[in-house]
């Protein structure tokens, strides 16, 4: 008769795993930073440094806990947006460069909900890998 339903009693009520993901923050202090944002195909890649560009925390569209397509998503990637803003939100920090690498769904909207939680931007550098020669040319039909 097909398979029994079973419903879940407590937990988060988001979306994905962000009440979790904001567990762990680290304790230092960062006034002004560097934001990476990788937008892939397949996921979306947020990256937080400091003006060095030493890793401070990081968080992914994967981590949160959206599977296969729907981590490619916009939706998926302002929520990971939202979460790395509160969490440098909690750092202390004011303002911040962003770069961005890659043409996933995921650009604008990472973006967005990272200059929603009150957190300035500086600079916006788009640095996407693009190749000089590409791939090798197909073969000439012979008829």
């Amino acid at each position: 008769m097909g398979k029994k339903r079973i419903i879940k009693k407590g937990g988060g009520s988001d979306v994905a795993g962000t009440s979790r993901a904001l567990n762990r923050i680290p304790k230092r202090k960062l006034a002004s930073g560097k934001l990476n944002i990788l937008a892939t195909f397949n996921n979306t890649l947020l990256t937080l440094c400091d003006t060095k560009g030493n890793a401070v925390m990081s968080a992914s569209s994967g981590a949160l806990g959206f599977k296969g397509s729907r981590k490619s998503t916009p939706f998926a990637a302002a929520k990971v947006g939202e979460i790395i803003g509160e969490k440098a939100q909690q750092m202390g920090m004011k303002d911040a460069e962003v770069v961005v690498r890659g043409v996933g769904a995921g650009r604008e909207s990472a973006l967005r909900a990272f200059t929603g939680k009150g957190i300035g931007v500086t600079r916006i550098t788009d640095m996407t890998p693009v190749p000089f020669n590409g791939p090798r040319a197909p073969k000439p039909r012979r008829i």
